[in-house]
């Protein structure tokens, strides 16, 4: 890399070229860089602009609300232009917005304060510079942060989150329907089991997570603005007269929140930490669903469908990697690493309040960020997969001490039902197929040899590992 003005003299401790230095910006994580395509309609919620664009949100609205309700004596409603003007700082805001804000927050080293002069700074231009004074009236920074992470975590999740999330399980449940007749050998602790189909094991997968999908769409996201330490006071010393609760209540639930009426200075996050539960769940089913895969594909269950170009190893050209699937462990688990801690650590502040909150909930973007990610590359990751169904057929077939089960089953009905000569049915079955491999000869000899009824021996000489499947496929239907 050739030396130019801007890079000669800045340099790493190692001497290295700085890259910092770069006049292009360069991230530091991979979700503002190699997945930022992927992640980049969750900036719209949880940036760090977002956020600020939301702050500014709420200071707006909360001075139409004292105005429209008037709440302090000589400030009566504005008009609708005022009001649309105000508004207008709102769906305007862009990047010189967040330069300007920038520019504030150097001097004041406050995001918040910044915030209130930046309304501030625009009153006059719509004839109601008499009303600096109530822009961020009776509010600590809290009360206008926790509406502002309400509202941005509220939109990734309805907006963006959510509707990712239940079309890869519509997928899911795609693939459910398509293969619900599709045999497939069982694997419990890893050794063959009584079969299933394809479409019923994928059918289980969907079933689990469109039920986290349903507890996370009624998640109640709350909010507050009662003030330094949550008792009104500021309001009631300067407007006694006010009902502040139902100020406080009715401006919350306007903004689509819903309030929570007791708290410290902060709101009690206890909201966010039963989101994150729940969303970590979500990822914790998928991580399995990635391993199934994965190892379903190893098996040969699954046939990767080559992409054209695309360079499976570096050294070995006839590899189709699982990669999707490798990929979205990688981010499901450190998405659930940060919404853990998250979880853990915004449930509790110091007394009336501490700042750990603060930090913490700049993670949120990335928690959320990692979980899309994983989401975008399971759905890859199972648009590029073709069902063996010959080799899945190969593998029911070298099983039939599968059938074992079914056969003692029978032996006990037939017992019960006052057959003779059905007596020990499980030891003679474990005698016949533990550790060992049967074939269809083997079974059907042992079965015409232990004298039950005709209607029964006909039913399991018509029985194949493959056809031993129950009513999986009808199971399937529960998804409808």
């Amino acid at each position: 890399m050739p030396e130019t003005a801007a890079t000669a003299d800045t340099r790493t401790p190692s001497g290295r070229l700085a890259l910092a230095a770069s006049p292009e910006r360069i991230a530091l994580g991979p979700l503002d860089g190699r997945y930022q395509p992927t992640v980049a309609p969750l900036v719209d919620y949880l940036s760090e602009a977002a956020l600020n664009r939301d702050r500014v949100a709420v200071e707006v609205e909360w001075l139409i609300h004292l105005t429209s309700n008037n709440v302090l004596p000589g400030a009566g409603p504005l008009s609708e232009e005022q009001q649309e003007q105000l508004r207008a700082i709102v769906t305007e805001f862009d990047a010189a917005s967040v330069a300007e804000l920038a520019e504030i927050e150097a001097v004041t080293v406050h995001d918040v304060k910044a915030v209130e002069y930046y309304i501030g700074r625009r009153l006059p231009a719509i004839g109601i510079e008499n009303l600096t004074a109530m822009v961020h009236f009776g509010c600590t920074s809290e009360d206008i942060n926790n509406l502002s992470y309400a509202l941005g975590v509220k939109g990734a999740v309805e907006d963006v989150w959510l509707p990712a999330a239940r079309a890869l399980v519509a997928q899911i449940s795609r693939m459910a329907e398509d293969n619900r007749a599709v045999p497939m050998l069982s694997r419990t602790h890893g050794q063959p089991a009584t079969p299933t189909t394809l479409g019923k094991e994928l059918a289980v997968i969907a079933h689990r997570l469109t039920r986290q999908l349903d507890r996370i769409a009624r998640t109640e996201y709350l909010g507050k603005i009662n003030g330094a330490t949550g008792t009104y006071a500021a309001h009631v010393a300067s407007v006694p007269g006010a009902d502040w609760q139902q100020v406080s209540r009715s401006f919350v639930e306007g903004l689509g929140l819903t309030w929570n009426p007791l708290t410290t200075q902060i709101e009690s996050h206890d909201w966010q930490a039963e989101l994150y539960a729940d969303v970590a769940r979500f990822n914790r089913i998928l991580h399995n669903v990635c391993t199934d895969v994965w190892s379903y594909i190893s098996i040969g269950y699954f046939a990767q469908i080559p992409v054209a170009g695309a360079t499976g190893s570096s050294t070995m050209p006839h590899k189709v990697n699982p990669i999707r699937f490798e990929n979205a462990e990688a981010n499901l688990e450190i998405s659930n690493g940060l919404l853990d801690t998250l979880a853990a650590t915004l449930v509790t502040s110091r007394w009336q309040r501490d700042l750990t909150d603060s930090s913490s909930q700049r993670n949120i973007g990335v928690a959320f960020g990692h979980s899309l990610l994983a989401i975008s590359n399971v759905a890859k990751g199972l648009e590029r997969l073709d069902v063996a169904e010959d080799v899945l057929a190969a593998d029911l077939d070298t099983n039939w001490e599968v059938l074992g089960e079914a056969i003692q089953m029978v032996m006990r009905a037939e017992a019960i039902a006052g057959v003779e000569g059905m007596e020990n049915p499980y030891e003679r079955l474990k005698d016949l197929t533990r550790g060992q491999r049967v074939d269809a000869a083997r079974m059907q000899e042992f079965v015409q040899g232990l004298g039950l009824s005709p209607e029964a021996e006909a039913r399991l000489l018509s029985l194949t590992p493959g056809k031993y499947t129950g009513i999986a496929n009808q199971l399937v239907d529960h998804l409808k």
